[in-house]
C-alpha cells in the first residue's frame, strides 16, 4: 500500500485550566492564558476543513513544535529561540507526532449549543457568536455496560485441568510401562496392492495463465488476482477511509492508504488426469509375500503400491500381534521361531527381539 496525502487541517486543544477549546496553532489559551504544555494532546475538530491558505500550509508542513527545555513553552518548528524566555531551542524537545487521531471528519457536524445563552453555533465555532462564551464539543454518551457473563469457578477449572493432566500422564505411563515375555510365531499374514490408473477427464479451476497445456478452457470470470502498490494494466485503484494524523504542531495531515487490485481470468477447465480405476490385490498367510500380477489395458498404467504385514505370537496361552515395517523385517519372523516381546499395560506389543537360548 502507498500513503496518499490529501491535505492538512487545523486541530484543537482543550485548556486543562478553564476547559476552553483553542485552535491548534494557538500556543496559549485564548481564555485564561495558560500555556500549551507537552502533556496536552491535540484533538480533531468536530468538522474538519482542508487548509488552502499557503502561509498556514507552510506552518502545517514545518514539523512538530519544540518545547523549550527551560520554561516548557511550545514554539514553532522553525523557531531558534524560545518566544517566552529567549532560551536557545537547540536543547528543546520536539513534540510527539505521528499519532492517528481518527477518520477525517469531512461531513457537516451538528451545531453546538451555547451553554450560557442557548444559541446554536456552527460546529467549527470555538466561541458563541451571541455572548462570546466558550463552546465545548459534546461528550459522547458512555456505552451501557455489557451484562456480566457467568463465570466458571476458577477452582473447579483448575481442578479439571489438573485432572486431565494427571490422566494424560497416567495413560502415557501405562503405555510405556512394559513387561517381557517369550512368544512363538504362531502365524503370519501379508497384503500387497497395486493401483491401476487410467486417464479420465476432470474439471478444475485456475487462473488462465496457470491452466495446463492441452486443457479445454470453459467459463471464465474476472477476479482480483493480487494487490500491489503501483499502477498496472488492467488494475483498479482502491483507497481506504481518509484519516487524520497528528503533526505535533497543532495541525493534522489527512492521508489515506491506496493500492491497486489487479484483475485476471479465473476459469473452469477440463483436462485428462491419471485416476485410480481399480486396485489389484495379492494376500497370503505364509512368509513369502509376492506382488500381484497387473494386466494393463491400453491407456492404463500401474500406480502406487501398498503393503502391510502382520505377525501373530502365542505367549502364555494368549495371542499378540505385531506389524513389521517392511518386507525385510517381516522375513525375520519364520513360523515357530521364538521372540522376546515387550508388552505394555494395554496388551500391545511395543518391541520384539530374538529370544536367547532354545
Amino acid at each position: 500500500m502507498t500513503e496518499r496525502e490529501l491535505g492538512y487541517v487545523e486541530l484543537e486543544w482543550r485548556c486543562p485550566s478553564c476547559g476552553t477549546r483553542n485552535p491548534g496553532s494557538a500556543k496559549k489559551c485564548r481564555q485564561c492564558g495558560a500555556a500549551l504544555t507537552e502533556e496536552i494532546r491535540f484533538e480533531q475538530a468536530p468538522q474538519e476543513e482542508l487548509i488552502t491558505d499557503e502561509a498556514r500550509l507552510a506552518q502545517a508542513r514545518a514539523g512538530p513544535d519544540i518545547q523549550c527545555a527551560y520554561c516548557g513553552t511550545a514554539n514553532p518548528a522553525t523557531a531558534k529561540t524560545c518566544k517566552q524566555c529567549g532560551a536557545d531551542l537547540a536543547e528543546g524537545k520536539a513534540r510527539q507526532a505521528g499519532q492517528v487521531l481518527g477518520a477525517f471528519r469531512a461531513e457537516p457536524a451538528a451545531p453546538l449549543k451555547c451553554p450560557a445563552c442557548g444559541k446554536e453555533n456552527p460546529a467549527t465555532a470555538l466561541k458563541c457568536a451571541a455572548c462570546g462564551a466558550a463552546l465545548a464539543q459534546p461528550v459522547a454518551p458512555a456505552a451501557a455496560p455489557a451484562p456480566a457473563k457467568a463465570k466458571f469457578p476458577t477452582g473447579i477449572l483448575v481442578a479439571v485441568l489438573l485432572g486431565l493432566c494427571l490422566l494424560g500422564g497416567l495413560l502415557f505411563a501405562l503405555s510405556t510401562r512394559t513387561t517381557d515375555t517369550i512368544g512363538q510365531v504362531n502365524g503370519v499374514s501379508w497384503r500387497r496392492a497395486i493401483a491401476v490408473e487410467a486417464l479420465a477427464p476432470v474439471t478444475r479451476q485456475a487462473w488462465r495463465d496457470e491452466i495446463p497445456a492441452g486443457a479445454t478452457v470453459g467459463q471464465c470470470t474476472r477476479k482480483v488476482h493480487h494487490t500491489q502498490p503501483n499502477p498496472a494494466p488492467d488494475a483498479k485503484e482502491v483507497c481506504g477511509t481518509p484519516y487524520t494524523v497528528d503533526q505535533g504542531s497543532g495541525y493534522g495531515k489527512v492521508v489515506q492508504q491506496c493500492w491497486y487490485e489487479v484483475y485476471a481470468d479465473w476459469c473452469d477447465y477440463q483436462a485428462l488426469e491419471w485416476r485410480v480405476i481399480n486396485t489389484v490385490v495379492a494376500q497370503g498367510a505364509d512368509p513369502n509375500p509376492i506382488w500381484p500380477e497387473v494386466r494393463l489395458a491400453e491407456g492404463q498404467r500401474a500406480g502406487a503400491r501398498q503393503e502391510s504385514y502382520q505377525v501373530n505370537f502365542l505367549a502364555n496361552d494368549k495371542t499378540y500381534t505385531f506389524s513389521p515395517a517392511d518386507a525385510a523385517e517381516f522375513s525375520r519372523f519364520q513360523p515357530g521361531t521364538r521372540w522376546k516381546l515387550k508388552i505394555n499395560t494395554f496388551g500391545a506389543v511395543t518391541g520384539v527381539e530374538p529370544a536367547a537360548g532354545p
